[in-house]
């Protein structure tokens, strides 16, 4: 990739460790946090620099570990009590490094829309978010937006639909027992493949425009049974039975997701960005799954 340099996530999960891979095999020296002595050695594995950051504690030695950093990505939720543990612990370094960042990226959530009774969002619609875990996710884009004026950092926004990919996916849940086929009238959800998520991101990269902010979806929501029902298809499987949300024994967490319905629109990434999906509907993405779910 022109005008290699060194990227630096907070917060080496699913969805960061697959950006990360993809531009250490460009030439991008990478670098990044976990949370654990074992997260280290799997980040080394990785070719990614490990740095321990959890439970609020500061990095050890933030100038050192951020020295050099030329992009950033950050994907660590924000917390309850503590709001973005990032900023809370570096905020001051940030700014001061914000001359030196090329590209700076906050993962956000669809989630930040709430319900919209399955209508159309874009990035221009207001945010109304129904659940705790959402409205932290908004408080952190404002506390992000903040610093970006106050400091100048090129940030960007990505608000992610549901992500699914290898290890993560419909396809495991036929497979083992779990998938579940929950009824609710009208609802609709969207998603996004883990690998498209990179392709957005590095899309971004290329094009930056510190203070945007992008929807990545695929271009099809579509209702949860739909897609554990065409899983079970690809696999020859009966579906399972379908359930009234009613009647359906769910986490707190997992109820609270069939709280929101809405269909959220990606046409900024196709049309500003030139994005072209890989899996552009689920059909796509459980297809490529199948060897390897």
């Amino acid at each position: 990739m022109a005008g290699a340099g060194k990227l630096f996530c907070f917060g080496c999960g699913y969805s960061a460790r697959v950006f990360a891979r993809r531009l250490a095999s460009s030439g991008f020296a990478v670098a990044g946090t976990c949370r654990t002595e074992e997260g280290a050695e799997r980040l080394k594995a990785a070719g990614i620099e490990p740095f321990l950051f959890a439970e609020g504690k500061p990095l050890d030695d933030p100038d050192g570990a951020l020295q050099g950093t030329t992009h950033l990505l950050v994907s660590i939720p924000p917390e309850e009590a503590a709001g973005d543990p990032v900023l809370a612990a570096h905020r001051g370094v940030l700014a001061s490094l914000a001359p030196e960042i090329r590209w700076a990226a906050y993962l956000s959530t669809t989630g930040v829309y709430g319900d919209r009774k399955g209508e159309w969002v874009t990035e221009e619609t207001p945010l109304d978010p129904n659940a705790a875990r959402s409205d932290r996710r908004a408080s952190a884009e404002r506390a992000w937006q903040a610093l970006a004026r106050e400091s100048g950092l090129p940030l960007h926004i990505f608000r992610l639909a549901g992500i699914y990919g290898p290890g993560r996916n419909q396809l495991k849940g036929v497979l083992d027992g779990t998938a579940k086929r929950i009824v609710k009238a009208g609802q609709i959800f969207s998603r996004i493949h883990v690998e498209d998520i990179a392709n957005v991101l590095e899309a971004s990269m290329a094009r930056p425009r510190p203070g945007a902010i992008y929807n990545v979806c695929d271009d099809e929501p579509a209702p949860a049974t739909d897609v554990v029902a065409y899983a079970a298809e690809l696999l020859g499987r009966t579906p399972p039975p379908e359930i009234p949300f009613e009647e359906a024994a769910l986490s707190p967490m997992a109820r609270s997701f069939y709280m929101a319905s809405r269909r959220v629109s990606n046409a900024l990434i196709h049309g500003e960005l030139g994005v072209a999906l890989a899996y552009p509907t689920y059909r796509e993405g459980l297809k490529a799954l199948l060897k390897a779910p």
